[in-house]
């Protein structure tokens, strides 16, 4: 029977997840303005978005590391507290590269936080015995709709300094409340993650090589993720001649679909188990993608969007949590490095992929890559588990 403050330690981490995913939808619907600030090609623009997803690679596997010595609740409250900062940085540059230079250190943040919540969640989710990892990174998808909604809503009235200043100061706000409530209570230790192998702190040989296969799931997902945020309203712009509220509810659809399909997560998972969850999801992902990507209307991309949005809503989840259950923060971290090693990936590939033939022709690139990961779901069925 979990303890009575499970449920406000539920709450404090589920508004972290929220937080996050809303200061990151509001910085990606203002790349299209700052791709105009910094006269940035295509190609220059993915190298500087490079650097959001470099820093966030560089620091998880530190991340992991801080979060054993001191504990996965205090490097949320201070990891956040910095991505709060630096969202406020990107618009005050004026070419790529130093563009790139201000995105390494938001990455930075980014990843930290990210490492350091979801191994909260791992260990909430642990002492519940509940399939509740999706619900966290439903708060997260949450937050990236309304973030992307409301950006979208202040586009024509704010300047992208107004907007992201005024989400530094909301971030820094909640980080201040939910951070007080996250840090009084102590991460949750199960009895069994206390005995036995998996208390070793790589997760064993083994179960280390579940953990990468984990990764490699969450690669092809986060790859999908972060061209859809990086690149998903630039495609609707100026592919489609989208005006930029419709280009900015790009990323905003996308988002809602993740919610939804994470929202029923929880359910999903218990009636078909991780490994049929993955195959399911990077199908139905591959699919949509090539609809979003090679539509000749921006309703009929929007429609594609959200369709990727529900095949990739839990692939990522299923990943971290079984990572994180298998080799704890050291788990999480491999498994997020590996993800956001997509995200490195995916900006500057598409960008130069779309110099060479066009941005629709290097979006279909999202639709390969969950592909793959519904092979590993069916090779690796066994590996993934129930």
């Amino acid at each position: 029977m979990p303890g009575p403050g499970l449920g406000a330690l539920r709450a404090a981490i589920t508004a972290f997840f929220a937080l996050d995913g809303f200061l990151f939808a509001g910085w990606v619907v203002r790349i299209p303005d700052i791709k105009l600030q910094t006269h940035a090609s295509a190609g220059a623009l993915g190298l500087a978005l490079l650097g959001v997803s470099a820093g966030a690679v560089l620091t998880m596997t530190l991340t992991g590391r801080l979060c054993r010595r001191y504990g996965s609740h205090p490097v949320t409250v201070v990891c956040m507290a910095v991505l709060s900062l630096s969202v406020a940085l990107p618009p005050l540059t004026h070419s790529a590269p130093v563009l790139g230079a201000v995105l390494l250190l938001f990455g930075a943040a980014y990843g930290g936080v990210n490492v350091a919540f979801n191994s909260a969640a791992v260990d909430l989710v642990a002492a519940l015995r509940r399939p509740i990892m999706p619900s966290f990174h439903a708060a997260f998808s949450l937050g990236g709709m309304v973030g992307a909604g409301l950006g979208g809503l202040v586009a024509g009235a704010l300047s992208p300094t107004r907007h992201l200043l005024a989400l530094t100061v909301f971030g820094l706000l909640v980080t201040a409340v939910a951070g007080r409530a996250l840090l009084r209570h102590e991460p949750p230790v199960p009895p069994e993650r206390t005995h036995g192998p998996a208390a070793a702190p790589d997760g064993g040989p083994g179960r280390r090589g579940v953990v990468v296969v984990l990764g490699l799931v969450a690669l092809c997902t986060a790859y999908g993720e972060g061209a859809m945020a990086d690149w998903g309203a630039l495609h609707l712009q100026q592919d489609l001649s989208a005006s930029p509220g419709t280009a900015a509810a790009g990323y905003a659809c996308f988002a809602l679909a993740m919610t939804v399909g994470r929202l029923t997560g929880t359910a999903l998972l218990a009636r078909l188990g991780r490994a049929r969850t993955v195959i399911a999801g990077g199908t139905v992902a591959a699919a949509g993608m090539l609809l979003g990507a090679l539509a000749p209307s921006a309703w009929a991309a929007l429609a594609g969007f959200a369709v990727t949005g529900l095949g990739l809503a839990n692939l990522f989840p299923v990943a971290v949590e079984r990572a994180g259950a298998l080799a704890g923060p050291s788990g999480v971290a491999v498994a997020s490095t590996l993800g956001y090693g997509g995200m490195l990936l995916g900006p500057p590939a598409i960008g130069f992929m779309a110099d060479w033939f066009s941005l629709p022709t290097a979006l279909t690139s999202v639709a390969a890559l969950a592909a793959v990961a519904a092979v590993i779901g069916v090779s690796t069925r066994r590996a993934l588990g129930r």
